[in-house]
């Protein structure tokens, strides 16, 4: 399978915060915004490998500033690492002023996407060519992620296996 670039997969998805999508506070629910985020990482595994995609995990959501109903999110979204079926996809959410243009970053996921076939089988991805300088950090640490993740998982279910 031929490597593919990360520029290839990036994507981006922007949706403007009607009143239907706050909570009793007058922002949005974060619920919301990690359903966008969700979709956008599967609008870029799909443009990476070109096939049908489903969410494994969603390793990390940080929700640094609140969203204010009116504004308009985007969410900007590339593949970070592929793996044999799996891939790490970093989306970086911000909130734009739709009267000021004012954008400020408010929110970062990392969500982990399997290919699967026509029958949900998991299935091979290409590997991904990272382009600059960002994007081999972003591998680094994406590797790093997995890392901790699958050592996590191991201690959990050795640890479910004493008595």
């Amino acid at each position: 399978m031929e490597p593919k670039p990360a520029s290839e997969s990036s994507a981006a998805l922007v949706k403007w915060m009607a009143i239907g999508d706050a909570n009793s506070a007058g922002f949005v629910h974060g619920g919301v915004v990690m359903k966008l985020c969700d979709e956008a990482a599967g609008i870029a595994a799909i443009r990476h490998c070109r096939g049908r995609v489903v969410t494994a995990a969603m390793d990390r959501m940080t929700f640094i500033l609140p969203v204010n109903v009116g504004e308009l999110v985007t969410c900007r979204a590339s593949v970070n690492a592929a793996w044999r079926t799996s891939m790490e996809v970093g989306v970086r959410v911000e909130a734009e002023s739709p009267l000021t243009g004012e954008r400020r970053h408010t929110s970062t996921a990392y969500l982990t996407m399997v290919a699967v076939d026509d029958e949900g089988t998991p299935t091979p991805v290409p590997p991904l060519t990272a382009e600059s300088d960002a994007q081999r950090r972003r591998q680094r640490e994406a590797e790093l992620r997995r890392r901790n993740r699958l050592a996590e998982r191991d201690q959990i279910l050795s640890d479910r296996s004493e008595p």
